[in-house]
């Protein structure tokens, strides 16, 4: 998630839903993240005029007729009436709209929210059901607010909630109940059931539990200010629009566009002025009805979620084992990662993973790069389709940042200075082509997207010049380890991609991975008493930043060649193993996973998204290097613990959560501002679980080599539907740690 950040590091972005384009001579690709606060710093600050998205539609609030008014048309309405359960607007003593809310305005909360997506279409609501049109709720698609009220009655009251839960990733249910017979009782005798989709529908079903025919009038109250979300994560959010009748619904029209309400079956009365439809709904005994509303703009078809149209990706993978969580965290991530799906417009072929909902619905290169990465056992089209479309963006012209892939400036906690993901992009490019290869990326399409990954080399080598470091892109000239990181396994696995091809480069790629291994292992590490640790930055002048954080845990990164081994990390084992006890402490695990700073570092906040809370990503990255390292123990209990707090958050893990310490019968916190579903997180989830098994593919080579985790810290894993070389692959690890191949492509060799 991106932070609120001075203008010239700011994370600026299109409407949500769109392909991004790159700023010609700027590292800056245009995304559509929506800024959020950073928790426990000080409150955002207003935005910039120069980076402030364009203003939502202002519409006088149109004034409404008294809820009793009949009739289908209300155009000319009593003044100063307003629907019951609509409360008027503020007025200011002026009589005009309230201003907008200034600097110190709250970031509408996600935590408590069902947010049900299928992109680009979301809708999003609050446990009892009704859509209230108060902070985020309402239906989306493209990031333009569609519907933000949405209030039923049956018999002039609201159901009483009895539950709300997500019965998918894009959708969620809903089930009220009342009590209507006379006289009343203690037992409701009509159950409301209300199942909300992304895809803008609904649908109202009505079952009478009495013994009598029940004659109900039922009344939905809609209405809506057609935001955006950039309007509404800054509180500028205008009144609600006045509404027309429209065929068998209402209409609304905003200068940003026209949303439709349509009924099935159509209502019997239509309220503009209350913004109200109704209907007489006649029940036997026992009997049920129902009632359907669709959401769109005016003019569009029925909503067409990339995931639900795509074919080919991700694999129907599936998990077993003696652990009951695992088969449920595994079918909701992949849920959650259709959801997220996006095509490329001008190359609709082409996929690619939104960063998360709901703030960040569209391209975010390096979180695209990252998720595409983990979720390689699902198949290699996500992969080939997200490096085509980041390949499109790639910088060309002459100069410094030739060859980037461009990125926006992220939060990097309160020790660094913000960092240009840019940088880790165009680093992770040339690694993800280098390991879909292995995985069963075809030649031909490694080929194609060959020269663009040489491009993102090329730029490594002219960062790097005569020195070992790849330093941050400004004045400053930091040079951060975790970027190291990311440049050394580029080097590394980009060596083997072009010896593989026929290319030329390699050698020199090695030598300088070669020289920066022995620089940072001279430089970047920060002795005290108990053993030392990896510092997480250098300064020009040679000075450390020796703060610990969860970025370290990409030391253990270091990536796949040929023949199922791993590519030498920048530590060595003595100096990996001690990064293992750290990363292993009680400062570091939480016990629900890993911090994203230590407990005991100066400016810890358990809240903080890089300065203390678990960010699922780099606790996946840090269990999966620390079993390829040997540290069994340190990644099981990361393991454990992250798959814990996914039973809490009902195994859709948000992309980051509260560090606190773990008790007993306690639970995480959740982060009030964290995209969830997110795709690094659902894209961990296959990490964490295929880990286990080891799995390490060389489909050129026609071989796989598994060195499952013997310590078995699930008990027995099953998983099937994954993809090897282009075919299904299955595997099985015992209890014992031993793993058998239960299904893969002929001919592909075991090793082990």
């Amino acid at each position: 998630m991106h932070q609120p950040t001075p203008p010239s590091v700011t994370d600026t972005g299109p409407g949500v839903g769109r392909a991004a384009a790159p700023v010609p001579g700027s590292p800056a690709l245009k995304s559509p993240a929506v800024p959020a606060p950073r928790s426990g710093s000080r409150p955002p600050r207003a935005p910039d005029r120069r980076e402030a998205p364009p203003p939502a539609a202002v519409t006088q609030p149109s004034r409404r007729p008294a809820p009793g008014t009949s009739g289908r048309l209300s155009r000319n309405p009593r003044p100063n009436a307003t629907p019951v359960g609509v409360p008027a607007p503020a007025r200011s003593p002026s009589g005009s709209a309230p201003p907008a809310p200034g600097p110190f305005a709250d970031l509408p909360a996600t935590h408590t929210a069902l947010v049900c997506v299928a992109l680009p279409g979301l809708a999003v609501s609050l446990g009892q059901g009704q859509m209230t049109g108060r902070g985020l709720e309402g239906y989306y698609r493209g990031g333009r607010r569609l519907l933000s009220r949405c209030r039923l009655r049956v018999a002039g009251r609201e159901p009483v909630e009895v539950q709300a839960r997500m019965a998918g990733a894009d959708r969620a249910r809903f089930v009220g109940t009342l009590r209507i017979s006379a006289p009343p009782g203690p037992d409701p005798d009509l159950t409301v059931e209300r199942t909300r989709h992304a895809d803008g529908t609904e649908r109202i079903t009505l079952r009478s539990h009495a013994s009598r025919p029940l004659r109900l009038p039922v009344e939905v109250a809609l209405g809506t200010d057609l935001a955006d979300l950039a309007a509404i994560a800054s509180g500028r959010t205008g009144p609600e629009l006045p509404a027309d009748v429209h065929a068998a619904g209402l209409r609304w029209t905003g200068r940003a566009g026209t949303s439709v309400v349509t009924a099935d079956p159509p209502p019997a009365d239509a309220l503009a002025g209350a913004g109200v439809l109704r209907w007489e709904v006649e029940l036997p005994p026992g009997g049920s009805t129902s009632l359907e509303l669709g959401v769109r703009p005016d003019g569009a078809g029925p909503l067409r979620a990339v995931g639900r149209t795509a074919t080919g990706w991700p694999s129907p993978a599936a998990a077993e084992g003696d652990d009951a969580r695992i088969p449920a965290l595994l079918r909701t991530s992949l849920d959650d990662l259709r959801a997220l799906l996006l095509r490329d417009l001008a190359h609709p072929a082409d996929l690619h993973l939104a960063a998360g909902a709901p703030w960040r619905c569209g391209p975010a290169p390096a979180e695209a790069l990252a998720a595409a990465r983990m979720t390689l056992p699902l198949g290699t089209r996500l992969a080939a389709g997200t490096l085509r479309i980041l390949a499109r963006t790639q910088l060309s012209a002459p100069g410094p940042r030739s060859g980037m892939i461009p990125g926006p400036r992220r939060d990097a906690g309160p020790h660094l200075p913000p960092g240009c993901t840019g940088t880790e992009a165009t680093l992770l490019f040339p690694v993800l082509l280098a390991e879909a290869r292995r995985w069963g990326l075809s030649e031909q399409e490694t080929e194609q997207l060959l020269p663009a990954a040489e491009r993102c080399l090329g730029w490594l080598r002219a960062t790097a010049g005569d020195g070992p470091y790849v330093p941050d892109q400004g004045p400053d000239g930091l040079v951060r380890s975790e970027t190291q990181a990311h440049a050394h396994r580029a080097a590394l696995l980009g060596a083997d991609l072009l010896d593989a091809c026929g290319r030329p480069g390699a050698a020199g790629l090695r030598q300088w991975a070669a020289q920066l291994r022995t620089a940072f292992r001279r430089d970047f590490w920060a002795d005290d008493p108990a053993g030392g640790r990896p510092a997480a930055a250098r300064t020009r002048d040679g000075r450390l930043v020796p703060h610990l954080g969860a970025a370290a845990a990409h030391l253990l990164d270091t990536g796949l060649l040929g023949g199922g081994a791993y590519a030498p990390g920048l530590l060595d084992k003595a100096r990996t193993d001690r990064l293992a006890r750290l990363l292993g402490g009680p400062a570091m695990d939480c016990g629900w996973g890993l911090r994203g700073l230590g407990a005991r570092e100066p400016g810890h906040n358990p809240f903080g998204h890089r300065a203390g809370a678990v960010r699922v990503q780099e606790t996946a990255v840090a269990v999966a290097g620390l079993f390829a390292a040997g540290h069994e123990r340190e990644a099981s209990s990361l393991l454990r613990g992250v798959l814990a707090a996914a039973d809490v958050f009902g195994h859709r893990l948000p992309e980051m959560y509260a560090g606190e310490r773990r008790t007993d019968g306690g639970a995480p916190l959740p982060h009030p501002a964290a995209c969830r579903p997110a795709a690094t997180s659902a894209a961990a989830a296959v990490l964490l679980l295929t880990a286990l098994a080891g799995i390490r593919p060389d489909a050129p080579a026609g071989t796989v080599t598994l060195r499952p985790v013997r310590s078995a810290p699930l008990g027995e894993i099953g998983l099937t539907g994954l993809r090897v070389a282009g075919a299904p692959f299955s595997v099985r690890v015992s209890r014992l740690g031993l793993a058998l191949v239960e299904e893969a492509a002929d001919g592909l060799l075991l090793r082990s």
